[in-house]
């Protein structure tokens, strides 16, 4: 039993490890610092027709205009130009997050369209967020 278990255990130590994307969050992380927050990443989500971007708060009180509610982030796709906004159904609002308060450790996340999938993973993108600028994420 003891042979199987340690078996496992160094299976799972060699297994290979999901690096982060060091071109794509290194571009960003002068405005992130900045900021007061980490770039977590930006992924496609619900089947490819919503971009999930994921950020971690460092400083709240820096990171205050991330929850702002005058500021309304959008998504430019860079090789096309093409501008992508964060969906507000009726019903639900804007789909991203904004407590009343930030805390500092904890992942917040946005969501932003994808009509017809036209981003596709691999593509560099830029997050504008008021005078803040995401350049060149790789979306995975």
């Amino acid at each position: 039993m003891s042979g199987a278990l340690l078996f496992l255990l160094l299976l799972l130590a060699c297994a290979p490890q999901p690096r982060l994307n060091e071109d794509s969050n290194s571009a960003a992380a002068g405005p992130a610092a900045a900021l007061g927050i980490e770039i977590v990443g930006l992924h496609l989500s619900s089947g490819g027709y919503m971009l999930d971007f994921r950020y971690k708060v460092r400083d709240a009180a820096r990171a205050a205009p991330m929850i702002d509610h005058a500021l309304i982030p959008y998504l430019i796709h860079e090789e096309s130009g093409a501008k992508f906004a964060v969906p507000a159904p009726v019903k639900v609002g804007p789909m991203r997050q904004m407590p009343r308060q930030l805390e500092a450790g904890r992942q917040y996340f946005i969501f932003f369209a994808n009509p017809g999938r036209f981003v596709k993973a691999g593509d560099f993108v830029t997050i504008v967020h008021g005078s803040y600028r995401f350049e060149h994420l790789r979306v995975e």
